[in-house]
């Protein structure tokens, strides 16, 4: 076994405690099960994944090392980020907007002006986990603390520590897609909708904020560093 199972172990509790801990990517595939249905929230944990497995590559090649080494790289990755996460809340907003001037036209139409289809939102999923610097920072400051050099070929421990993380994720957010399934006819209506299209993209925005406030504005610790 490529990695010592008591940090396997150890891993798979750190791992279990921060996909459980609320983020981007947990409300995006919420927000778009209540809005779209099953298929679309499986969708967007597709693009959760894969987001993962880039982050997974680049930090085996060594890239997210190279990004974290170089403080406006690192800030760069969290501005895109922000002002991606920016970009999802306005058109959440939008989406809110439009849901309320149709239900004001009486066609019942709502609910229907905050769908989006699967293409995009495993797209906004995607993007939304490339362009977080927290997952770059999981992937750097939290994976090595549970690989053994002594064990031999680091690659392939990096590469087992990311597919259970990816694992981890998927049983519990496709857990997540089920449970909005099911709430979902109860949460249809066009005026629930709609607040729920206002409270996503105020949160989006409240996420793009912490962003810039702790990876772009945060002042650095003494002896340099992001």
């Amino acid at each position: 076994m490529p990695v010592d199972p008591t940090l396997l172990g150890a891993f798979i509790v750190a791992a279990s405690a921060l996909v459980l801990s609320p983020g981007p990517d947990t409300l995006l595939v919420l927000r778009y099960t209540l809005a779209s249905g099953q298929r679309v929230g499986f969708a967007t944990v597709s693009g959760v994944q894969l987001g993962l497995l880039v982050h997974a590559i680049a930090a085996v090649l060594g890239l997210s090392v190279l990004i974290l080494s170089v403080p406006l790289a690192l800030k760069a990755v969290a501005v895109a980020g922000a002002a991606y996460l920016a970009f999802l809340g306005l058109q959440s907003i939008r989406a809110g907007r439009l849901g309320l001037d149709e239900l004001a036209t009486g066609d019942g139409t709502a609910a229907v002006a905050v769908a989006v289809g699967g293409a995009k939102a495993c797209r906004d999923a995607i993007l939304c986990n490339i362009l977080n610097p927290k997952v770059i920072l999981l992937f750097i400051a939290l994976m090595p603390n549970f690989v053994d050099p002594g064990r031999g070929a680091v690659p392939l421990q990096f590469v087992m520590l990311a597919a259970v993380l990816i694992a981890i994720n998927i049983f519990w957010q496709s857990s997540l897609v089920l449970a909005a399934g099911r709430a979902r006819r109860w949460l249809a209506r066009p005026k629930v909708q709609r607040w729920i299209a206002y409270v996503s993209g105020a949160i989006l925005f409240g996420f793009a904020v912490l962003l810039v406030l702790e990876h772009v504005l945060a002042t650095p610790p003494p002896g340099g560093g992001a």
